[in-house]
């Protein structure tokens, strides 16, 4: 699988990008042979980039992931996690689907970005995860905390990474206008966007995208089905995990019908869309399974003809300014 350079830096992540929040039993709970599986089917695949975080089943997917990659060459694969939320020991009882994960409450979740927070969450990350450094390392979530991100937790992991704990470093939400802000006002290395930038919502072309393209960050694109809608467009189908409204329904409805016309599966086309964009370094699936890691890269691989990208166009279900993979080169 071919690898991108992540913005300015000598991290090479893989176009394909394993998300680890469904190994840390997003929503319902998959075992621990089946959270090995995906990843061996992922890295069969070719996928080098792992990404996961401390939130994803109160460490759960880290210490899978950790043990998951354990046999593999280090110098073969990329792994990022995320901080923000320290996990505190808790005797909570019941399980943690409040939060969307299906573990025992064993934990709780304590949003933290001071530097001593920081630093805290990334040695805690680096003992799940059995490592002794991290590739990549975004700030989480940062939209209500943004003062103290950008004054205290920002200038930590510049600290990190001048001491090599960290090979680069990034923020990583759902809300273009505040990762616009970040990739202004600080050096970060790289973006993770989720769901703001897919076939049905283009919202991170408006500034991100051009933005960090021009400052040599490099853009990872998360939610590329929408949490659903993109994956499979039916009555119920979830966009951004809540039910899809009638007029997002016949929108990716409208999208499958000329992806068919074409012989292009729905999935492919909403998997290639990102890389139309020249900052967009890998596009990041969420996986709890080896069937889903291996028609992910399958779908990435699946040949989309030009014709398909311009005829999107000409009927309007895309805009004339946005740039699709038929363009690139």
């Amino acid at each position: 699988m071919h690898r991108n350079r992540l913005g300015r830096t000598l991290v090479g992540v893989s176009e394909l990008s394993f998300g680890g929040a469904g190994i840390g039993n997003l929503f319902t709970a998959v075992s621990d042979e089946q959270a090995e599986q995906a990843v061996a089917a992922a890295w069969e695949a070719g996928v080098r980039y792992f990404d996961t975080a401390p939130h994803y089943g109160l460490g759960l997917s880290e210490r899978r992931l950790g043990d998951a990659l354990s046999a593999r060459p280090r110098s073969e694969y990329v792994l990022s996690t995320k901080v923000g939320r320290l996990l505190e020991p808790a005797d909570l009882g019941g399980d943690d689907l409040a939060n969307g994960f299906a573990v025992p409450a064993t934990h709780r979740r304590s949003w933290d970005f001071s530097a001593k927070g920081v630093r805290s969450s990334i040695e805690e990350s680096l003992n799940r995860l059995g490592l002794d450094r991290i590739d990549v390392a975004y700030l989480h979530d940062p939209d209500d905390h943004a003062e103290q991100a950008l004054a205290e937790a920002y200038p930590e992991l510049e600290r990190l990474r001048a001491e090599g704990v960290l090979g680069a470093i990034g923020v990583g939400m759902n809300h273009a206008d505040l990762l616009t802000r970040f990739v202004r006002e600080t050096d970060v290395d790289a973006v993770l966007l989720a769901g703001r930038y897919s076939l049905l919502d283009q919202c991170g072309l408006t500034e991100l995208l051009p933005l960090a393209h021009q400052r040599g960050v490099g853009v990872v694109i998360g939610g590329v089905f929408n949490s659903g809608l993109l994956a499979d467009p039916r009555p119920g189908a979830t966009f951004d995990y809540a039910p899809a409204n009638l007029q997002l329904l016949e929108r990716a409805i409208g999208f499958r019908i000329v992806c068919e016309r074409y012989g292009v599966p729905l999935r492919a086309a909403a998997l290639r869309f990102p890389f139309g964009h020249p900052a967009v370094a890998s596009v990041l699936v969420g996986t709890r399974s080896a069937a889903e890691a291996r028609d992910a890269a399958a779908m990435l691989h699946h040949p989309i003809p030009d014709a398909l990208w311009v005829e999107l166009k000409e009927r309007g279900m895309l805009a004339a300014d946005v740039p699709t993979p038929s363009e690139v080169g």
